[in-house]
């Protein structure tokens, strides 16, 4: 018997087949199985029907990533320009300055790029897509939340105004150890306001729900240092042209022996008092000037009014009152005196709401009413009921309840720092509060709540 190897060849492959054969006649016969070399024709048809599948898938894959490659690059310019744009408005959501309109606009443009980008999911179904259905349904989200915001119950949208305030992270704090540049500063923040130790229901009665009124708050002027003086906002409360006067403190309880002071020919007129920013600082009372962005000097002596446009206000001057919770109509511009002169309280488009700080000061010799100079601050002023200045410090208030005013801010103007961790309680018997102001020579503070007139000690 004899073994033979029978080696075949093929395209790419080697196969060998071992076979038995046997010697008959001189001759050596064995048998051969040629099948296993037949041509694998059902295999080959099911290999041809996978690589035609397969082709049809790849077109079909090549269709997707081009439309990926044209669409996704539209998308992602399309909702980074949605989110830069709704930036603002987020910011002004709970400031009451953005317009429904544009938010409508913004929602109808979010649910047609909603509508794409589900399209374009059906086919391209990926990582990317899905990250842009996430940024597209937060967007669609927040200015759901806007336009919720402006058709709940106001006490919730106050309550959450409230807390983000609370909520903000404090900045560098003004160092407890902080005295004034002035002489007559004293040291460190206020530390407590006690409970009214003035409480008087104005001359004008509780009708007249605006206005200012305090004592002197110049500490040269010895002779007027005992004055009293109320300022009211006779015209819609927010405007007037009277400065009533009383020479000592006994008058001012009995309201007896007034003196009043025309300020201006009418309630409107141009040297008229817009809003409750008066004060009285020596032989003159500053206020802000009705219908303008000018600080207003009324000279007691020769009746003169002097003037000074405040920087960068503009025509803008009544958009940014104090408010919190409700605004206070004119109550754009402040005028407030301290230890170190008079100040204007303000805000600008420019400082995007927060609120300004400008030193005002009379140039007796040129009689000329001046800025000299202004610094700006973070805290956004229609977040705030009021504020005041001490020792070059500006204080902010805000609404706790009808019953308590709360100062919660603080901004150094000789080193920039501000403090936004105080919570020194103030009370008060209504709910308004349109004036409240420093006097440097009582340290006391007085406020204008509702037609109530209230005074403060200020302790240190």
């Amino acid at each position: 018997m004899l073994l033979f190897l029978l080696l075949l060849a093929s395209t790419g492959k080697c196969q060998v087949q071992q076979v038995t054969g046997q010697l008959k006649n001189g001759s050596c016969a064995c048998e051969v199985n040629t099948n296993m070399w037949l041509f694998p024709a059902a295999k080959y048809e099911v290999t041809l029907l996978q690589v035609e599948s397969c082709e049809d898938n790849l077109k079909s894959l090549q269709e997707q990533v081009h439309l990926s490659n044209q669409r996704l690059p539209e998308i992602h310019a399309v909702v980074d320009n949605i989110t830069q744009r709704l930036e603002p408005y987020q910011y002004l959501n709970y400031k009451g300055l953005y317009s429904p309109l544009s938010l409508r606009q913004l929602g109808e443009e979010l649910s047609k790029l909603e509508t794409d980008i589900i399209s374009i999911s059906i086919q391209v179904n990926n990582a990317e897509t899905t990250k842009l259905s996430k940024e597209v349904h937060k967007l669609q989200r927040d200015v759901g939340m806007m336009h919720m915001a402006n058709s709940i119950n106001m006490k919730t949208v106050k309550e959450r105004l409230r807390y983000l305030k609370n909520s903000v992270e404090s900045c560098l704090s003004i160092p407890r150890d902080f005295k004034g540049q002035h002489r007559y500063c004293l040291k460190g923040l206020l530390s407590n306001i006690s409970v009214p130790v003035t409480t008087k229901i104005s001359p004008y009665g509780k009708n007249i729900i605006t206005g200012s009124w305090g004592q002197q708050a110049l500490m040269d002027r010895e002779g007027l240092k005992n004055s009293f003086w109320i300022q009211p906002l006779l015209h819609s409360h927010i405007s007037g042209n009277v400065l009533r006067m009383y020479e000592s403190y006994e008058d001012f309880m009995a309201s007896a022996h007034h003196k009043d002071v025309v300020l201006a020919p009418s309630n409107t007129h141009t040297n008229a008092v817009e809003g409750p920013s008066a004060v009285l600082y020596g032989e003159a009372l500053y206020y802000h000037c009705y219908s303008s962005a000018d600080i207003c000097r009324y000279d007691l002596n020769n009746k003169a009014v002097t003037r000074v446009e405040l920087p960068r206000i503009g025509k803008d001057y009544r958009k940014f009152p104090y408010c919190y919770f409700d605004c206070l109509a004119n109550s754009d511009v402040d005028v407030e005196a301290d230890e170190t002169g008079l100040w204007a309280i303000y805000a600008t488009v420019a400082s995007h709401g927060n609120i300004v700080v400008s030193k005002i000061s009379w140039d007796n010799e040129a009689e000329t009413l001046n800025v000299t100079q202004t610094w700006e601050t973070k805290l956004f002023k229609k977040a705030a009921t009021n504020a005041f200045m001490v020792c070059g410090v500006l204080y902010a208030t805000r609404y706790l309840d009808d019953s308590n005013e709360e100062v919660f801010y603080a901004f150094d103007t000789a080193t920039g720092k501000e403090d936004n961790t105080l919570a020194l309680r103030l009370e008060k018997i209504s709910k308004g509060v349109a004036s409240l102001s420093y006097n440097p020579i009582t340290k006391k503070l007085y406020m204008f709540n509702d037609g109530y007139l209230l005074a403060y000690k200020a302790e240190f």
